[in-house]
């Protein structure tokens, strides 16, 4: 397997993507926003992008075994046509004197991508305090009416999804603004 395969296989799984989910022609596609809940709608597929990419070959493509890992999977299935989607910006203040490092923002859908991967049990138990830090600090961010969370859980470490989906999915509003907080578990 050479690099030239590597390109091609994922080349085409973006292409799969953009017909599914994407634009229909580069004038459409900017005329046409791309919004939160397609966001969410897409990266609940992301286990089917991710069985695509491993199966349709005999090699793995894609080998999610770290947060950047997904990061990268989920910025192949969502940029083609969330054209103003832009990785991670570690000297952006968001609030008092704090920094934080989105994974993802789109201004124009304005929301916020931010991706977790569990990687033992103890950050499975601890994730539901990682988020509700975020909550804190994107409420007040500009860009940020929808925060979509996606957490992969390969070996499914988090001890209660139920009861995570109801600390994290309710109707919220900080002075006077809403923001929607979205949950994607997978797989």
């Amino acid at each position: 397997m050479n690099d030239s395969d590597d390109r091609r296989r994922i080349a085409e799984a973006v292409s799969i993507l953009d017909n599914k989910y994407g634009r229909k022609s580069p004038a459409t596609a900017e005329a046409i926003p791309v919004g939160a809940g397609r966001i969410v709608l897409a990266l609940e597929e992301f286990m089917e992008c991710v069985r695509y990419l491993n199966t349709r070959r005999s090699s793995t493509v894609l080998t999610l075994d770290s947060e950047a890992a997904v990061q990268d999977a989920i910025y192949l299935m969502l940029r083609p046509w969330v054209l103003d989607l832009v990785a991670e910006s570690p000297t952006e203040r968001v609030a008092a004197s704090r920094y934080s490092i989105k994974d993802f923002v789109s201004k124009s859908a304005k929301t916020i991508i931010e991706a977790k991967f569990i990687r033992d049990v103890a950050h499975g138990k601890s994730i539901t305090k990682e988020l509700h830090d975020d909550i804190e600090i994107y409420r007040s961010h500009p860009h940020c009416e929808n925060l979509v969370f996606f957490i992969y859980d390969p070996d499914a470490l988090i001890p209660d999804k139920a009861a995570l989906t109801r600390q994290i999915v309710v109707a919220r509003t900080y002075d006077g603004v809403s923001l929607t907080c979205h949950l994607i578990v997978r797989p």
